[in-house]
């Protein structure tokens, strides 16, 4: 077969590159997930709370991930999107291995600092490499497929956690006797993280980079100067990119205000709940979001005009992080929930939960994407209704079942409900953002889309949960039962996109047939 028969859309290549990036993707999700089924064996080592698992698991993670994110979305605009995909892969799984050496709450804060940097280049890059891959008419269900990597890892990741754990408990119940003096929990990290730097090498070697926009006839070239361009995206998250504009004073005047105004939030939200590091990393990833918003709007206009000024992505990325909001909160803290209510262990719970995980978010995510996409042949908002069906209706009918049912099978299979429903919006709202925008700025469209979802739900959904049960605790609330309360009152939070993604729908048809016209009103050369 020819090097140009391989390249085509939709070829040889075209799969292979889907294989290995679903693997990366199971990767990814395997070192976020575990430790969810290690936070009660780390809560008791490290003496802390809830909240504290929830800043480990979201907002360490999250806020370094989303605004990394930015540059890197540039960069896989511009550069060899393979190399950046093995060399975030290799990085993050280097520091999973590092999170097992962890002997404080802050050294292994440090740690997911840096899982949320490595793994900020991977999906950027992909959604970008697949777009260019495969044709825009099943791009749903390609992205769902990658995406369905989210839910295997998160199971494969309770799965094995569970079983690393509870076996090296087993084995060594004085951890001074393991090797290295390593507790369960250390070994699960490191375990999880080494094959990750062999794969790196496979992704590397195998995965072949399209050329951009190749799906669409759009050609691409690639820049000249991809690390210059990266860097100015970097510049672009501080007020340096504010300068040298005629309207220098009056744009700084404004980046002055949007920090104040996010100073005093975060300040008052720290004296509320005491929580610094929450607090000052989620202000810091906020301010400098708000602050690469507005040096967008001066570098690159078609872009920003795109992004920002398109009511249907712009009601859509409202919409969207109330989803994962809830999912990744759930994610966080349903071993805790099956442990303490239902007296569970780490390996029971990695085995079944894990089991549900991966098959229950499978179905979900690739249905998700092969019914928005027939829907969408049909109505231009099918891919949109689909995600109210099953990230809304779905989702609230799961938990409901899961957390009040008294029995622990019925509880499991409203669990296994409730993943199906929750990651049926995956790949159909991927879709719809990477096909509001140009080929050239996919990448960093879908950085933007999973920054989205990142500082909201992931840097708040987790936190809010573990504080919320924390504050039933404190008031003599048993563990299982804080827990469970918690649980429920966060799923309002769903009412939002109830409303949001039908103003959505309303301009979706419009914004994506001008999106060609608008960005030559603007000075684009397509």
């Amino acid at each position: 077969m020819s090097e140009e028969k391989n390249s085509e859309v939709g070829g040889y290549h075209a799969k292979v590159a889907l294989s290995l990036l679903v693997l990366v993707y199971i990767f990814n999700f395997v070192d976020r997930q575990i430790l969810s089924i290690l936070a009660e064996d780390i809560k008791a080592d490290l003496g802390i709370s809830n909240s504290d698992i929830g800043f480990l698991f979201g907002t360490a993670f999250g806020v370094f991930y989303s605004v990394v994110g930015i540059p890197m979305g540039k960069l896989a605009d511009s550069w060899n999107r393979k190399n950046l995909i093995s060399i975030g892969l290799a990085f993050w799984s280097f520091m999973t291995f590092l999170s097992g050496t962890a002997k404080s709450f802050l050294s292994l804060s440090i740690y997911r600092f840096g899982v949320g940097i490595g793994e900020s280049s991977a999906t950027p890059s992909a959604y970008s490499l697949l777009s260019d891959y495969f044709s825009p008419k099943v791009r749903a269900t390609v992205l769902s497929i990658y995406s369905s990597g989210l839910y295997i890892g998160a199971g494969i990741g309770l799965f094995l956690g569970g079983a690393i754990l509870d076996t090296w408990n087993s084995w060594y119940p004085d951890h001074t006797q393991a090797p290295f003096g390593l507790k369960g929990w250390q070994a699960a990290f490191m375990g999880v993280g080494l094959p990750g730097i062999l794969l790196s090498i496979i992704t590397f070697t195998f995965i072949k980079e399209p050329v951009r926009g190749l799906s669409e006839g759009l050609v691409t070239e690639q820049s000249k100067e991809p690390f210059k361009d990266t860097f100015k995206e970097f510049i672009g998250l501080t007020p340096i990119s504010l300068l040298g504009n005629k309207d220098s004073l009056k744009s700084l005047g404004i980046n002055f205000i949007i920090a104040s105004v996010i100073f005093i939030l975060c300040f008052s939200l720290y004296k509320l709940t005491g929580d610094f590091l929450q607090w000052v990393a989620w202000g810091i990833g906020t301010y400098l979001v708000c602050t690469w918003i507005q040096s967008l709007s001066k570098r690159d206009i078609v872009a920003f005009t795109l992004m920002f000024r398109s009511k249907a992505i712009i009601y859509s990325f409202i919409s969207f992080p109330c989803i994962p909001f809830v999912g990744y909160a759930y994610s966080a803290f349903t071993p805790s929930f099956y442990i303490n209510y239902h007296g569970m262990t780490a390996l029971e719970i990695g085995t079944l939960i894990g089991l549900i995980t991966a098959i229950g978010s499978f179905i979900g995510v690739i249905g998700g994407g092969y019914f928005g996409d027939k829907l969408r042949d049909k109505y231009v908002g099918g891919r949109l209704y689909v995600i109210f069906v099953g990230g809304i209706l779905i989702t609230t009918l799961g938990c409901l079942g899961m957390i009040y049912s008294e029995s622990k099978n019925m509880s499991l299979l409203f669990n296994f409900i409730y993943h199906i429903g929750s990651s049926v919006y995956v790949g159909c709202a991927a879709t719809t953002v990477t096909n509001l925008v140009l080929p050239r700025m996919r990448a960093m469209a879908g950085a933007f889309f999973i920054l989205t979802l990142s500082m909201i739900g992931l840097a708040l959904g987790p936190y809010t949960l573990g504080r919320i049960s924390d504050l039933f605790e404190y008031q003599g609330y048993a563990a299982g039962d804080a827990m469970q309360t918690s649980m429920a009152l966060i799923l309002f939070i769903l009412l939002i996109p109830s409303v949001t993604l039908f103003l959505a729908v309303k301009h979706l048809k419009d914004d994506e047939e001008s999106v060609s016209e608008r960005a030559r009103a603007l000075g684009e050369i397509i």
